[in-house]
């Protein structure tokens, strides 16, 4: 990463050092699938536009964000780039602000001319930025989780292709929940959009099982200390269904500890609630037998794939999910592995779409919209998943981990059957 400014940066390779990087590497070029870069000497980088949480509370996913997007990015270019093109990163700090995300979305277009944006997760920010996005006819690739894409309330030029939504996961883990953790169920949440969707949808999904609701905490996103809510939670309460981000999220879990002691009900957590804090923090003992939501496991499993274990390689994460040589650098393995395979699902679509430059716009959002399905491997290492082009959503397996021994085992892998649900409207009729 160099940083062109506190709040701007550049990965990539230059076309110099591109060529002198190839011209080292013979058993690369000699490689399977190898492409070399077509007139490297006259062909433009293609600029990915990563808009990055390095600030606000979005900060701990935002810097495990570029670490996925800069070891992607090493790989893409290790094998000829896209197109034949090399590809640079150019991140821009949006503050995990839905203001500044539109601003920083209209700087890429008008400053860096990227010729996409790319990565934003909270999903308030994807929120205030897809306008700006559609107005500009940006293509918008986001790793984000809510459900405000495949809701089709955004528009055209926004895509969610390497990441589920939260009603898709909700919906595929319900039956699991009601079946083995409990059915009268209090929902502590975020009070805003990505907390709104887990209530929204979480709700009728567990009454599909027989399951009901009895309780909706929503805390507002900036909380530091939670205790004064807890005495909300209704004494007949069977599971308590914890969905929390931000900066405080351990002293959210401490604080539910502390509150119950050893007499609490079973607790179900997304993973959101403990990312990038490690397992072993003092206080967090009580969360012994409970489940949380993986997307992708933090702890390496003993049936990882080899893909699972050449992607974790390359981003730096050791068997513990946390930064290879710092145990206490826990990283956000739930969600950055969307960075990883979007990226990949750009380069497929530019790829089918022959993009060469800004004017081919429509022609990458037609060939991402045609895309259908990703196969487990190296480009998608977290599994198989099929795409709506319609939604611009992608569909895949979630994971129920239990907490064991102080870590984080799987105990049940959803089908991607599971996860689907009728599309609510069609961005393909829309103008380009």
């Amino acid at each position: 990463m160099i940083d062109k400014n506190r709040n701007s940066g550049l990965i990539g390779l230059n076309r110099r050092s591109a060529l002198k990087g190839l011209a080292a590497s013979a058993g690369l070029m000699a490689a399977p699938g190898f492409v070399r870069y077509s007139q490297a000497q006259s062909s433009a980088p293609i600029k990915i536009g990563f808009q990055a949480h390095r600030t606000g509370i979005g900060a701990a996913y935002g810097r495990w964000y570029e670490k996925t997007t800069a070891a992607a990015l090493k790989l893409i270019n290790e094998a000829g780039g896209i197109n034949g093109r090399p590809v640079e990163i150019i991140t821009e700090d949006d503050g995990t602000d839905p203001k500044r995300g539109a601003e920083v979305v209209g700087k890429f277009a008008s400053q860096h001319k990227t010729d996409i944006v790319f990565g934003t997760l909270f999903s308030h920010v994807v929120i205030g930025s897809a306008p700006t996005a559609g107005e500009l006819k940006m293509p918008y690739y986001v790793v984000s989780e809510g459900h405000h894409v495949a809701s089709t309330k955004m528009n055209r030029y926004c895509f969610q292709p390497g990441i589920t939504d939260v009603k898709s996961q909700v919906i595929s883990m319900a039956p699991w929940i009601a079946a083995n953790v409990g059915k009268k169920i209090t929902m502590i949440y975020p009070d805003f959009a990505f907390g709104h969707d887990h209530r929204d949808y979480f709700t009728p999904a567990i009454a599909a099982q027989g399951g009901e609701v009895i309780a909706q905490i929503p805390i507002p996103p900036t909380e530091s200390s939670f205790t004064r809510y807890f005495p909300q939670i209704p004494a007949e309460t069977e599971v308590i269904y914890h969905v929390m981000v931000g900066p405080a999220v351990l002293t959210f879990v401490k604080e539910l500890g502390e509150f119950y002691g050893t007499n609490r009900p079973q607790l179900f957590g997304f993973i959101d609630s403990l990312e990038a804090v490690d397992m072993a923090s003092p206080g967090l003992e009580f969360l012994e037998g409970s489940h949380f939501w993986e997307g992708m496991p933090r702890y390496l499993q003993p049936d990882a794939s080899d893909a699972v274990k050449a992607y974790r390689n390359a981003v730096g994460i050791d068997e513990n999910g946390a930064a290879v040589g710092d145990p206490k650098d826990v990283s956000t393995s739930a969600h950055m592995f969307g960075c990883w395979e979007t990226l990949y699902v750009v380069k497929q679509a530019m790829e089918a779409a022959g993009y060469k430059g800004p004017e081919d716009r429509g022609k990458l959002v037609e060939a991402t919209e045609a895309l259908t399905e990703f196969k487990e491997g190296p480009e998608h290492p977290q599994g198989d998943k099929t795409f709506n082009g319609k939604i611009h959503q992608c569909f895949g397996h979630q994971n129920i981990s239990v907490v064991e021994g102080g870590k984080l085992k799987v105990v049940h892998r959803t089908s991607i059957e599971d996860g689907l649900y009728e599309p609510e409207g069609d961005y393909t009729t829309q103008a380009l």
